[in-house]
């Protein structure tokens, strides 16, 4: 027990765990992959994921860490939402309740996964006796929103996300009701730079779909490139405001990106100590009201 467990849920877009675990390999007791046995999404769409990516999982795991996991996690009676948290409670129960439950997508890369790691083995203590101390922990998403002809456009200011808890009671995404306690890490997001094919399968497939104007969406995301981003706002698939601009880095391909962030942006997107230090407060005194 006390064991770092990572969750990954594999469906059309499983190339990119290529690039996601090789950034929590060595830092993973366990990885476990998540795939649905009749090859369906959430939405019930058919997906083929090719042999050569189970191959590559062989050669690649030099240490044993990889567990695939096949279960029917597709359910026409129920909603893509009520599907993915029905699909992240089956994943957590066999990461095993009493270890750290971390659940990443597969376009999601950690920046810097042992200093997360660090972190959480200093909280073990909250691993006794998890159901009476509900934690969450969150991190920082950096969103890349869509590859132009030099690099990518991102999200220029780093957004909350969820990813690890103690107990696993999730309610929407990965979202549970435990205490949130925020994190200063950074992770790189492949949130919606893709190509316009495989973004649309995304957006009608995942668990906010039917919270989406999907045509009013890709017609800003259509229109903007490096050349007119400055002169937009308001970029976010829900609700645009959250996401207010988007900056700009230079990269090739994906592994360019991540490597251009670590040296050029990095630092500039964590947040401060005392944004860390005053959430975290506010969070520790909402929960203690909360318990009253």
């Amino acid at each position: 027990m006390k064991k770092i467990q990572v969750g990954f849920l594999v469906s059309y877009d499983y190339e990119l765990l290529k690039s996601a675990i090789p950034q929590v390999y060595t830092n993973a007791d366990t990885i476990f992959l998540a795939i649905d046995v009749n090859r369906k999404t959430w939405n019930g769409k058919p997906i083929t994921i090719d042999p050569s990516f189970f191959d590559w999982i062989s050669t690649y795991d030099k240490d044993g860490k990889i567990v695939i996991y096949e279960d029917d996690f597709s359910k026409p009676e129920l909603t893509t939402m009520q599907c993915e948290v029905r699909e992240r409670k089956m994943l957590a129960n066999k990461m095993g309740i009493g270890n750290w439950l971390i659940q990443l997508d597969a376009d999601e890369y950690f920046i810097n996964f042992e200093k997360f790691v660090w972190y959480l083995k200093t909280k073990n203590h909250l691993l006794d006796n998890p159901e009476e101390n509900k934690v969450q922990f969150h991190p920082f998403h950096v969103s890349l929103y869509k590859k132009t002809k030099n690099g990518y456009l991102y999200v220029d200011e780093a957004t909350k996300t969820v990813v690890a808890t103690n107990y696993p009671d999730y309610r929407v995404g990965r979202k549970t009701h435990g205490k949130v306690i925020y994190v200063n890490a950074l992770i790189l997001h492949e949130c919606l730079s893709r190509n316009r094919e495989d973004l649309i399968t995304k957006l009608s497939n995942w668990g906010h779909n039917t919270d989406i104007d999907l045509d009013g969406f890709m017609a800003k995301w259509d229109s903007v490139n490096e050349n007119n981003y400055k002169e937009m706002t308001g970029f976010f698939y829900m609700k645009p405001s959250v996401w207010e601009r988007l900056d700009f880095i230079e990269g090739e391909n994906i592994t360019e990106v991540f490597k251009n962030f670590k040296t050029q942006k990095e630092e500039q997107l964590y947040k401060s100590k005392f944004y860390i230090f005053k959430k975290n407060l506010g969070q520790y005194l909402k929960h203690l009201f909360k318990k009253k």
